[in-house]
């Protein structure tokens, strides 16, 4: 197990896979298979994580920064203690299926064509992040923050949406899958 340590792009591979408390800066996982692995209290910044396979990987306390992460599938991680949190960083085509997102950020945040599917994203939060063609099936945003999100599109006969945040012109992309024309006098 690494403890209170720093890794680079250098730095890797590394023989161990427990990790606590740990940076990690600049470093290529593209498609790399972290399964099994274990991040606790652990920070990437600057990180290359596209298509990086996570099944039963623990990842607690873990945020990422300004990094890529397209194409991930989080559907697939440990559930137990399974918390992270994302700033400034590209998560298009990713999945979250059936996953646990309670009180999650997306700060600033890149999530294009981006799946949840039967997701909690219970007082999550999206502040300037971008939801163009992100898809929401059977989620429950519950107290959720869309305030300064921008291009999503919620159906609200499909997903639990009481309590949460909108704003103008955001929330216009509730009236989508209703097949409403909005228009100006």
């Amino acid at each position: 197990m690494y403890k209170n340590k720093a890794f680079d792009a250098q730095s890797w591979p590394l023989p161990d896979t427990e990790f606590e408390n740990c940076t990690f800066t600049g470093c290529t996982f593209n498609q790399t298979d972290l399964s099994g692995f274990e991040f606790k209290d652990c920070s990437f910044h600057s990180c290359d994580l596209s298509m990086v396979k996570l099944e039963a990987a623990v990842l607690h306390g873990v945020l990422f920064e300004n990094c890529k992460l397209i194409g991930t599938d989080f559907s697939k991680v440990s559930r137990f203690l399974f918390t992270i949190s994302f700033r400034k960083s590209i998560l298009d085509y990713c999945l979250f299926h059936k996953t646990n997102l309670k009180k999650t950020t997306f700060d600033h945040c890149s999530l294009r064509e981006t799946i949840f599917a039967e997701a909690d994203l219970t007082e999550a939060k999206f502040p300037q992040s971008d939801l163009t063609d992100a898809t929401f099936e059977h989620c429950n945003l519950m107290s959720a923050d869309f305030r300064t999100a921008q291009n999503y599109t919620i159906d609200t006969s499909q997903n639990r949406v009481k309590n949460a945040r909108f704003a103008y012109p955001g929330v216009l992309g509730l009236l989508k899958h209703l097949g409403i024309a909005l228009e100006d006098d």
